[in-house]
Parts: structure tokens; sequence; C-alpha cells
């Protein structure tokens, strides 16, 4: 099962969903990981309080692109309280394969970014708070 999640994993690397940038998003955060270099910007567009479109950037290992390649198309549709109660173990069930501490910080960067902006507070959750 584990190299079912690994090919899914590549597949969202190489091809992955909704990366671009939203022209007059309603919602823009951006964050890097700074022990790595992974830079991930996500956009948003609302209305009635739910993701109508969703868009994301940057430059990165294959865990971060992928994770927040997967993490948008999860949310799309998605009304922004849902999204708000996204934890990390979601995400890291999502990926489907064990990770180092290391690589734990890559999968979530783009879960911290995505959460920055749906609070719109500048840091709103460190690693700890996801």
């Amino acid at each position: 099962m584990e190299d079912f999640y690994r090919e899914y994993i590549l597949d969202h690397y190489r091809n992955p969903r909704n990366r671009g940038t939203i022209e007059a998003p309603d919602i823009t955060y951006e964050d890097s990981n700074p022990l790595c270099g992974d830079e991930i910007r996500i956009d948003l567009t609302v209305r009635d309080g739910v993701v109508d479109d969703v868009k994301f950037s940057g430059r990165g290992c294959a865990i971060s692109q992928a994770s927040v390649s997967m993490l948008t198309e999860m949310i799309e549709g998605m009304p922004v309280d849902e999204v708000k109660q996204i934890t990390k173990e979601d995400v890291l069930e999502m990926l489907g394969i064990p990770l180092t501490p290391v690589r734990v910080k890559c999968a979530l960067l783009g879960l911290k970014v995505l959460k920055g902006g749906v609070y719109g507070i500048d840091g709103a959750a460190d690693d700890e708070d996801l």
C-alpha cells in the first residue's frame, strides 16, 4: 500500500493540481521553510463562506509540493470554517507514508500557509498549532 502512496505523491509532484495564482484573490498568504528552502503561496477566492477557487505557487521538495497540491484538491468547495479545522494529522494521513521529522515540516508547510491565510493573521500557525 505504501508504494501506492509514493506513486500518488510523485504524481502530485510531477503534475500538481491547482498550480498558479489568482489575479484578485480574497485571501493570499505565503511562507517558507528556512531549514530546506521550500516556499509556498496559496491564493483563495471565497464565495458565501466557501472556497470557490484555490491556487498555489512556489518551489520545494516533492513532499512539500505534493502535499500542497493534495491540500488544494481537498479544500476546493469546502466551507472556510471546515478548512480551519484541518489538522496536521489530516495532512499526514492524506500523504499515507511515514516521514522523518524534517520531512514532516515539509509536508505541513502548505497547511501552515493555508491556516495563515484563512485566519488572516501573521504567523497564525506554528508547527505545533497545526
